[in-house]
């Protein structure tokens, strides 16, 4: 079946956003916080499949200097077709000009992302809400 690409968030459907983002699985992001989140986002795509939402990503950006590219999401059943790959690779796309583009990867997932030329920063730190469970995670180190 065809593949039906969205760079909008106009008509998306933001409970089966959410449930998209549990099955991933990329954690509990409401749907409200989703709207947001997407609402503020420079670049957005979504991803259908015969009217069914499949995957999903973002970037947030200023128009030049930085984009972030997050909240990249894949179905399991999708996981391992490409999919991740080709929304990955058109916020990429879209993102050229910017002086840099960033992204922080589950632990494990950086060799999927530098083959897009990604590499790993010395320097980024961040600021959780929850950093012990971010620490569990894997996400920060207090190195």
């Amino acid at each position: 079946m065809a593949l039906d690409w969205r760079h909008t968030a106009e008509g998306i459907d933001w409970d089966e956003l959410s449930a998209l983002y549990r099955d991933a699985p990329l954690g509990d992001k409401p749907p409200d916080l989703l709207r947001t989140v997407f609402g503020n986002s420079l670049f957005k795509c979504f991803v259908f499949e015969g009217g069914r939402l499949v995957g999903a990503g973002r970037a947030l950006a200023d128009g030049a200097d930085c984009a972030y590219l997050c909240d990249i999401a894949v179905l399991p059943g999708h996981q391992g077709t490409g999919l991740g790959k080709q929304i990955v690779a058109q916020l990429v796309e879209r993102s050229r000009g910017h002086r840099k583009i960033i992204l922080y990867a589950v632990p494990g997932k950086e060799p999927f992302y530098r083959k897009f030329g990604f590499l790993r920063m010395k320097t980024a730190m961040a600021i959780f809400s929850n950093p012990q469970q971010q620490l569990e995670r894997g996400y920060l180190s207090e190195d």
